[in-house]
């Protein structure tokens, strides 16, 4: 079971950063809802770096558990899951105005909570 949880925490977390990254990034610019300006720029920029940080992460924890899934059984490691999830859960809450991002960082901290309770 806990072998399943890690892989779906992970595998959640790249997921839902690319379905954000095309939701959020890919699909606005391409209907053009956002005029040009600063603004649209740090929208942009802000959303890709949060979805970047998601997928790279994810594909790192999705790595480390096909190579080496005992290193994800260490506490530091846990514990780095664990402060990612409430830092990307604390920028949705302070600069993301729409429930989704929230929702899928909550789903990712609860996936790897209950991964860190069955070690």
């Amino acid at each position: 079971m806990h072998q399943y949880l890690v892989y779906g925490a992970y595998g959640w977390l790249a997921l839902s950063g690319v379905l954000h990254y095309v939701a959020d990034v890919v699909s606005q610019y391409l209907r053009g809802k956002r005029i040009p300006g600063l603004e649209t720029t740090l929208y942009y920029g802000l959303n890709s770096a949060f979805c970047l940080g998601q997928v790279v992460f994810g594909l790192l924890g999705l790595f480390l558990a096909r190579r080496a899934m005992n290193l994800l059984d260490e506490t530091p490691v846990v514990i780095l899951s664990v402060v990612a999830g409430l830092g990307w859960l604390a920028m949705t809450f302070l600069f993301m105005e729409y429930w989704e991002p929230k929702a899928n960082v909550a789903i990712f901290c609860v996936l790897i909570l209950a991964a860190a309770f069955t070690r």
